[in-house]
């Protein structure tokens, strides 16, 4: 079954949309509180189609993410005891908020520097830090510089690849797609 194929096209046509920069910083914005899909898979098919606007798309993705971790922050800090708690608890995700929080105190600061460079849903440390009261600066520039980090680097890897890299993805899409898709039900599976 091809279909990554077919929403690569989908993304790189949206991505040359007149309003494609004001759905990338809402994009990066709600992925930081709420919203499962990360920038990546708007960032990266505009800085192809738009090499000479890709680090303008890469520093948009970071400040919008990280205006969106604060306010996961903040929600975490304000709402976690009536809101997020009992959402918690009633999905059995008790063992996972302890993880994390486990996390936050081994590693402080540089969890969510990991958290915003890698895949791992910033979401859930961006709330976490403002249930666990962390300090706003220290988490604020951890977020600046791991989002910063990983949307630059993915801007210099598309502008740098240029047609050449996108005709390569394009050809690689379904082995990459299913691959991801792979991965993440092994990680399910093994996570539950």
């Amino acid at each position: 079954m091809r279909i990554f194929q077919a929403c690569y096209d989908l993304a790189i046509r949206w991505s040359k949309h007149p309003h494609a920069t004001r759905y990338l910083g809402a994009l990066s914005f709600a992925e930081s509180m709420f919203f499962p899909i990360p920038p990546d898979v708007m960032l990266a098919p505009m800085s192809l189609s738009q090499p000479t606007r890709a680090w303008r798309f890469a520093l948009l993705t970071t400040i919008a993410s990280v205006l969106g971790g604060i306010g996961g922050y903040l929600l975490g800090f304000f709402t976690f005891e009536a809101l997020i708690q009992p959402y918690v608890m009633s999905v059995g995700y008790e063992s996972k908020l302890t993880t994390v929080m486990e996390w936050f105190e081994l590693y402080g600061v540089w969890i969510v520097f990991l958290a915003g460079f890698s895949p791992i849903p910033y979401k859930v440390f961006t709330i976490s830090a403002g249930v666990l009261q962390m300090a706003i600066l220290p988490f604020i520039l951890a977020s600046v510089i791991g989002r910063g980090a990983r949307f630059f680097l993915v801007a210099a890897l598309m502008r740098w690849g240029g047609a050449p890299m996108e005709a390569k993805l394009r050809q690689y899409v379904e082995v990459l797609g299913w691959a991801v898709v792979i991965i993440a039900i092994a990680a399910y599976i093994i996570l539950r």
